[in-house]
């Protein structure tokens, strides 16, 4: 019994480390349909608080998914997007008992099996801002929390899956 709760409790810990919880929010009186370009609102931009490396990797996964939905960039846009990160450190503890003695020569009253475990993940949050360019108002937000990851190798993945799973949001049903 032991040892089939490892892997499975292992395949939680995984599946709960790979998810993106997303949320967004629109005003509903935009029609979406008018918007077909885009530009990046460099202001906005500068103020994110991510290294330049990630800034570029968020651009170029913005940018290619608003190119797969039809969104061309351009020098008088349609649409600005901003973009801006927070981050905190999550701390999970794990106490598993898996019952008391009486089995397999153990007495009862005595333990066998369990312990405490502590994992810490930093945990980031991206919000992607889309703002009407003729009145500078902002139309649509997205907002995707997710583990982070810290191997350079795995940093590019992760950031597209993040905005990937953001901007499914977008435009609007």
């Amino acid at each position: 019994m032991k040892t089939l709760l490892i892997p499975v409790f292992a395949l939680l810990l995984f599946a709960s480390c790979s998810s993106v919880r997303v949320a967004s929010d629109y005003d509903t009186s935009v029609n979406f349909n008018n918007y077909n370009s885009y530009a990046f609102f460099k202001p906005g931009i500068d103020k994110a608080e991510v290294s330049d490396l990630d800034k570029r990797r968020i651009l170029r996964a913005i940018d290619a998914t608003m190119s797969s939905k039809g969104l061309q960039k351009s020098e008088t846009p349609g649409l600005l997007i901003s973009f801006f990160t927070k981050a905190k450190e999550r701390v999970d503890v794990y106490q598993s008992y898996y019952g008391w003695g009486g089995y397999w020569g153990w007495g009862w009253g005595h333990p066998w099996g369990g312990g405490t475990t502590v994992s810490k993940t930093t945990e980031g949050t991206l919000y992607i801002d889309i703002i009407d360019a003729k009145t500078n108002e902002l139309i649509w937000q997205g907002i995707g929390t997710a583990p982070l990851a810290r191997d350079m190798e795995k940093k590019e993945a992760r950031i597209n899956e993040i905005v990937t799973k953001i901007l499914e949001r977008y435009p609007p049903q």
